[in-house]
């Protein structure tokens, strides 16, 4: 049984059927996290780095004056 890393939740996941680069959901506390290694289980939060690295890429483009 994994717990939730965030909120110690008992997520009820079958981790045979389970995939490393997954993203699972902790219903308690809605984190996602993506399945690291399969056995033994390890979950890494997922980061909101989708937008903020988009950010801080045009940021970088416009400071360097690209476009």
């Amino acid at each position: 049984m994994a717990i939730c890393p965030e909120c110690e939740t008992d997520l009820d996941l079958d981790e045979e059927e389970l995939e490393e680069g997954e993203i699972v959901s902790c219903p308690e506390c809605g984190t996602d996290f993506e399945v690291v290694t399969k056995s033994p289980l390890e979950l890494n939060p997922v980061e909101g780095y989708d937008e903020d690295e988009e950010d801080e890429e045009n940021d970088e483009e416009e400071e360097n004056g690209d476009y």
